[in-house]
């Protein structure tokens, strides 16, 4: 399966990913998958403002700090936060809440997301599904069903 790259000076985002996370998720429709945690894999991959591509006025290289850049290490702990918050019945549900989390921080433009249950067949390595939303395709807004999302902004963002 190919999917287009990310990363594009042209329009100037970056790519910030957060590769192949694996954590114990209750998650699942079956009355079986209520009754332990199953491992799921997640992948992050987001599309995030370059400060460092814009015209070339400006200095070729940003500043050196975190605060100019999204921080990973807070994306992962946001995905960890979604996962241990409560049961989830769906993949799909998972992964919507896990970009509108990522999409809280207003420099990330795209979020892809797949979210991998890992031992739900014996001959397969996992099933799953992958997302992709952008800031104006938000599948629901904070305030309503998802309050994770918007607790985790502050989480995401400087």
């Amino acid at each position: 399966m190919d999917t287009q790259p990310i990363a594009s000076s042209a329009r100037a985002l970056r790519h910030v990913f957060l590769r192949d996370l694996v954590l114990a998720a209750s998650i699942g429709v079956h009355p079986h998958e209520h009754a332990a945690p199953q491992r799921v894999r997640i992948n992050v991959d987001l599309g995030v403002d370059d400060d460092g591509a814009r015209s070339l006025s400006r200095k070729p290289v940003g500043r050196d700090e975190l605060s100019r850049v999204v921080d990973y290490e807070k994306v992962a702990a946001a995905v960890r936060a979604i996962v241990g918050s409560g049961h989830v019945r769906l993949v799909e549900t998972l992964a919507e809440r896990i970009a509108e989390a990522c999409l809280a921080d207003g420099r990330v433009r795209l979020a892809r997301i797949r979210v991998e249950k890992l031992d739900i067949f014996p001959d397969a390595l996992s099933a799953g599904v992958e997302i992709e939303r952008r800031q104006t395709e938000l599948s629901t807004r904070r305030g309503t069903a998802d309050a994770a999302a918007a607790k985790l902004q502050t989480v995401i963002t400087p």
